[in-house]
């Protein structure tokens, strides 16, 4: 990985992953190691939230494809080490949430996928990613759920 080309995007913009892909299966601990450690960077790295949480959902049978996805995270992370988080001192301290949802992108079970920000002020403190529990029946459904069970 050290020698490998860097990219822009942490997931390809086509990328399905499936847990029926004729791939090969890969070693279940060093792939749980991978997403361990991405996981932890999320902390401080909200770009990378989604693309570490569709990895995350193939853990229990790890495929070569999914392991791919994987290191595209890592020589993603290898030409952005610049990106940082940015606090500047100031007088605004007005608390801003936002939440969005992806409705039925995940193709496996068609669940929708729920998102969320918080700003104090022009400063990003919170974000997060969920797969919501049940399958919308339409991108307003998606809407509604993602953002009752962020700010319920």
């Amino acid at each position: 990985m050290e020698e490998s080309k860097v990219i822009d995007t942490p997931i390809a913009t086509a990328t399905r992953l499936d847990f029926d892909e004729p791939s090969s299966f890969v070693n279940q601990t060093m792939y749980r190691g991978i997403i361990g450690s991405l996981l932890y960077i999320t902390a401080s790295r909200p770009d990378i939230v989604f693309s570490v949480g569709l990895c995350s959902r193939f853990q229990s049978n790890p495929k070569e494809s999914h392991l791919k996805a994987a290191k595209r995270i890592l020589r993603y992370l290898k030409g952005t080490q610049d990106l940082v988080l940015y606090y500047p001192s100031g007088d605004n301290f007005n608390l801003v949430g936002y939440a969005d949802a992806y409705y039925a992108c995940y193709l496996v079970d068609r669940k929708s996928t729920s998102e969320i920000a918080h700003f104090l002020g022009s400063c990003l403190i919170s974000w997060g990613t969920r797969k919501q529990n049940f399958v919308a029946l339409s991108t307003d459904e998606a809407e509604y759920v993602g953002a009752a069970s962020y700010y319920a």
